[in-house]
């Protein structure tokens, strides 16, 4: 199987879009792990993606701006809220590459409804915000639904200079055009586009996190293996295609 080559800012592959939003003030956190260990975690139908033998697992906490379908405005209010997700990375059996998220917090609870019974994402409600003091992040979020109940997230970055030339770990990371689901029986896969990610190198300051274990992974041994920040980028999606 030839599996897509990883590019930082391919042409959008699909006419038209089902769904708009921006992500804004971004940082990743990555851990190595094993493909074994996340492969019964993915949908069927796809296999762990990797780079050298290793695969990922990251920590992104974010904020969610202007969700909106197709063309339309954004829908005020509901449309921007802050999110924390804890993504693995896969491969199908077109080669074709992509996200799996194993959880997404946001502090909206209709978006995560929406989320949770259209396309089977496993968005859950939390209460989150972001702290900023100059070139320092805080990520704040604590789980209210549903279970488990009360499981937290801090982390504090320091912001730093530029990437200006993204290794091949930072592309395989963050060069990802769309996300692999388990909805209804079916595996399908959710195109998106966006321009490249302006990518800031980043010092992990705290981390005090039960998400990823909350996902059903073991606890990360050691600091993350990549800290990136980014000011955000305009996203689109394209309408969702059945892998299997």
């Amino acid at each position: 199987m030839d599996i897509e080559p990883i590019a930082a800012a391919p042409e959008q592959a699909f006419r038209r879009a089902v769904l708009r939003q921006r992500w804004q003030d971004a940082t990743f956190l990555h851990w190595a792990v094993a493909p074994e260990v996340v492969a019964p975690l993915l949908p069927v139908g796809t296999r762990p993606d990797t780079l050298d033998g290793v695969t990922y697992v990251g920590l992104v906490g974010f904020r969610m701006v202007g969700v909106g379908l197709g063309r339309g405005p954004g829908v005020p209010y509901l449309g921007s809220f802050w999110e924390t997700n804890v993504r693995l990375y896969s491969v199908d059996h077109t080669g074709r590459r992509a996200v799996v998220f194993l959880s997404l917090d946001a502090s909206r609870l209709l978006p995560v409804l929406v989320g949770r019974v259209s396309l089977r994402l496993p968005y859950l409600w939390s209460a989150m915000r972001l702290d900023r003091d100059g070139d320092r992040y805080t990520y704040h979020c604590r789980r209210r639904w549903p279970g488990p109940a009360g499981a937290t997230s801090r982390m504090t970055v320091r912001v730093g200079g530029p990437v200006d030339d993204p290794t091949p770990l930072e592309h395989f990371l963050t060069a990802r055009w769309a996300l692999h689901t388990s909805a209804y029986g079916r595996t399908l896969r959710l195109p998106n586009w966006h321009p490249r990610w302006p990518l800031h190198r980043a010092e992990l300051l705290h981390l005090d996190d039960e998400l990823v274990t909350a996902a059903g992974l073991p606890a990360p041994s050691g600091p993350p293996v990549s800290v990136l920040h980014s000011p955000g980028v305009p996203a689109v999606f394209g309408p969702p295609v059945v892998v299997r």
